[in-house]
């Protein structure tokens, strides 16, 4: 056999292997989810539980959100001064600096930050029950930890992930407020005016809609890798890791898809 051939086999053997091993976990997460929404069909949640993944995703993120929110909205008024100083349209920093946060970067950024925060502690923690034995435990007493730990976490997104990127919006539209009457010296009525021009009922809507998608999302991924983890402390490690850049990777796309279809809708 020559050379050529050895390695055109080889080539062939791995990207089979790839194929097969993409297929598989595509598989186990498509039966994970089914799995999930059977166990929500099934009973409500218990309350406490779901009050207490409400505060650790969503009241235990308000911090950083409130920074993310902020900053992202001076900067971004900065940027856009720069720009349109330059053509004379100063007038309409307001609605630039609002669409730009209502309709992306606020249901965006939440949903990344959130990531980074909560979706790693819920693969760590529910990694660590894995590969402890307590999720067994669970199954051994006749308790179904899909419903008994992933269920509140995926709700608690769900719900939590619009209010925080509404608040983003908010904190960030008084951010550009400040940068553009107290620093660049422009009219506050002309920030307003613009806001309240251009920015319609839909707009805000679309956003709050992005940010309940991506809380589904990153609660799904990390309560998955979670439960998926094995191989001790350094397999929790490793979900997390892939928890995270999945997640984050996932929402990015998602969001290009969710834009263009509201676009055309």
């Amino acid at each position: 056999m020559t050379l050529v051939k050895r390695l055109s086999l080889r080539f062939v053997s791995s990207l089979g292997s790839v194929a097969i091993d993409l297929c598989d976990s595509i598989g186990l997460f498509l039966l994970f989810i089914v799995e999930t929404v059977r166990a929500a069909l099934s009973r409500a949640p218990n309350l406490y539980r779901l009050l207490a993944q409400v505060n650790a995703v969503g009241v235990s993120s308000f911090s950083i959100i409130f920074l993310t929110g902020l900053f992202t909205g001076m900067v971004f008024a900065v940027q856009s001064y720069v720009g349109f100083q330059r053509v004379g349209g100063e007038q309409y920093i307001g609605s630039v600096v609002a669409l730009g946060l209502i309709r992306e970067l606020g249901p965006v950024l939440t949903g990344l930050m959130v990531t980074g925060r909560a979706g790693s502690a819920i693969t760590a923690e529910l990694g660590s029950m894995r590969v402890t034995e307590q999720i067994d435990a669970l199954v051994t007493l006749r308790i179904n930890p899909l419903h008994y730990l992933v269920v509140p976490r995926i709700m608690a997104g769900v719900i939590t992930l619009p209010c925080l990127a509404l608040f983003s919006m908010a904190i960030g539209i008084v951010g550009g407020y400040t940068v553009c009457v107290h620093v660049l010296g422009l009219s506050p009525e002309d920030y307003v005016t613009s806001v309240r021009s251009f920015v319609e009922l839909r707009d805000i809507c679309g956003g709050i809609f992005k940010a309940g998608v991506f809380g589904l999302i990153l609660t799904t991924i990390a309560s998955y890798k979670g439960m998926q983890a094995h191989g001790g402390a350094r397999g929790v490690g490793i979900a997390t890791t892939q928890s995270v850049v999945l997640s984050s990777v996932t929402i990015l796309v998602v969001d290009y898809l969710l834009t263009q279809i509201m676009e055309r809708l």
